[in-house]
């Protein structure tokens, strides 16, 4: 990393952080806690200039050439400054019709058009790449619930990964190996960390202050004349994989293509990739699908038929588990009380809050092969699938803050 953009982000790990932390404790202590409009005024102004100064240089340094992690850290480090600007309404894009932080949206899109990715910070800047210094790692704010959301985000991000790539291995050794046992197994044990992790924030996470404090960071802003939605936490490949592999969504289905497209320039590179090389697999449940007639019966097919469909016992519980206990309670909960001014800009993704409720319900009702018959779900045929394992029960998972 080149010395500027070295200094931008040493000022983005400790002044930037003390003044987001000094803010978000004046808004707190408000009656009206979602205005924020004159309130800290000279802090705002101090954050504004001294994250434009590292800016300005970093624009006339141009590319340094310095390769991805260090072009991939200044898409994170200006991308920060910039969601923090949204958040303090120094900016907001339903008032402009381009972002008035020129040099930042200029060094954005110069560097996210380098990398392939959208010219704003994403989920990998504070999740799988988000490098620890002494024990800390990059963040908006100094507060507690930060750190948590960050934390068990991010553990989640990296058990989904895992399971991906466990399915990713069954693939290559074919859904018939008496040794895919070995994946599955691993697949389910790395689910179940997904839940428990979910659980860690659903019990410990203060509701108020995730709503409050960290989830406006995550708004929409303007880099240049566009707007781009703000970063999501499913803004990774490894999700995407168990959907495609698991066969519970499928690449040509208009309605979750369009989520691919959507999200595929909010991804690193190596994720775009992986999704992909996924798209053009046939998935495990249509593998199994097509053997039922000629092997159903054969004890490999019964072995791993009931690992396959213990994965995606799993699976669509941990979707359930992610949006009826964690945007629910700390998203749609809490905005129930807020006017319609309040809602203006409430989700990271853009839409009106009902619309990406409904949105997220199709999702989580894919993922569960729900019976619904008025989106494509796979349940007649995992329904057909359980009933030719013998004596098949859902799989027993503990409990969790949903049992």
């Amino acid at each position: 990393m080149s010395g500027r953009a070295d200094a931008f982000e040493d000022w983005i790990r400790t002044s930037f952080v003390q003044m987001n932390t000094e803010l978000e404790n004046l808004y707190f202590a408000k009656d009206n806690r979602e205005q924020v409009i004159g309130c800290g005024d000279p802090i705002k102004s101090t954050l504004r200039d001294e994250g434009q100064a590292y800016v300005v240089a970093l624009l006339a340094e141009g590319n340094t050439g310095e390769g991805f992690d260090s072009a991939f850290g200044v898409l994170g480090s200006v991308g920060l400054y910039m969601g923090a600007l949204r958040r303090h309404e120094l900016t907001n894009p339903a008032r402009e019709e381009r972002s008035p932080f020129r040099e930042a949206s200029s060094l954005a899109l110069h560097v996210g058009a380098s990398l392939g990715m959208a010219p704003r910070f994403s989920t990998g800047h504070l999740a799988t790449h988000n490098r620890a210094r002494a024990g800390i790692r990059k963040s908006f704010t100094s507060l507690a619930d930060e750190f948590l959301f960050i934390d068990e985000n991010t553990r989640g991000i990296l058990s989904l990964q895992r399971a991906a790539d466990a399915l990713t291995t069954v693939v290559h050794l074919g859904v018939s190996s008496p040794v895919a046992d070995v994946m599955f197994d691993a697949a389910k044990q790395a689910l179940r960390d997904v839940m428990r992790f979910n659980d860690r924030l659903i019990n410990q996470l203060d509701v108020d202050r995730f709503f409050y404090s960290v989830r406006p960071y995550y708004k929409p802003y303007r880099v240049g004349r566009q707007e781009y939605r703000g970063a999501n936490a499913g803004d990774f490949s490894g999700i995407n994989e168990l959907d495609l592999l698991l066969g519970l969504c499928r690449a040509n289905d208009p309605y979750y293509a369009q989520l691919l497209v959507d999200k595929m320039l909010f991804m690193l590179p190596s994720d775009q990739a992986r999704l992909r090389e996924c798209m053009t697999r046939t998935s495990l449940l249509d593998e199994l699908l097509m053997l039922v007639a000629e092997h159903g019966h054969a004890d490999w097919f019964q072995q791993n038929a009931r690992a396959y469909l213990e994965v995606c016992d799993l699976f669509g519980r941990s979707a359930a588990q992610h949006h009826d206990g964690l945007v629910r309670r700390f998203i749609e909960a809490p905005a129930a009380h807020l006017n319609e001014q309040g809602l203006e800009g409430i989700t990271a993704s853009g839409p009106p809050l009902p619309v990406l409720l409904r949105s997220l319900e199709v999702l989580r009702d894919m993922r569960l092969a729900a019976d619904r018959r008025d989106i494509a779900t796979r349940h007649e045929d995992l329904a057909r699938l359980r009933g030719v394992v013998r004596g098949y029960a859902p799989l027993a998972v503990g409990p969790t803050a949903l049992s």
